[in-house]
């Protein structure tokens, strides 16, 4: 069964504080739900992050099939293959991401609208907001 994870990253003030929302899930229930804080960053970074964390998750709970899916259009595109890695900062992160793909037995990426990923997007800011207190 392929399980969906559903990130997104949010920075206030980009660069700025940064959080990573991540929720995974099946067809009938919520598996994890994941608010966490990681410092200053870009949106773009977060992003990533959140997708890295998501799938080091999905790892540790030995899913082999993930649908991930995402509002960020920029990292869609690159991780597809239609956009090249061009920030510095994002290369390494790009190449993680990479690495971590290569463990699923399946893999797909798809982009969303921001208002299709509301519990992602409400999770990222829960997690700036528990740092900022």
């Amino acid at each position: 069964m392929t399980i969906k994870i559903f990130t997104d990253g949010a920075a206030r003030g980009n660069p700025g504080p940064a959080g990573i929302g991540v929720v995974i899930k099946d067809d009938e229930e919520i598996l994890l739900e994941v608010a966490d804080y990681i410092g200053q960053a870009t949106n773009n970074v977060a992003e990533y992050m959140a997708l890295i964390r998501g799938l080091e998750e999905a790892i540790d709970m030995d899913i082999t099939e993930v649908a991930a899916i995402c509002d960020s259009e920029l990292m869609v595109r690159q991780l597809q293959g239609e956009y090249r890695v061009k920030s510095e900062g994002l290369i390494p992160l790009y190449d993680h991401v990479q690495s971590l793909i290569r463990k699923f037995k399946s893999f797909s990426i798809s982009h969303t609208r921001r208002e299709n990923n509301k519990q992602a997007d409400q999770l990222a800011n829960l997690g700036i907001d528990a740092q900022q207190g």
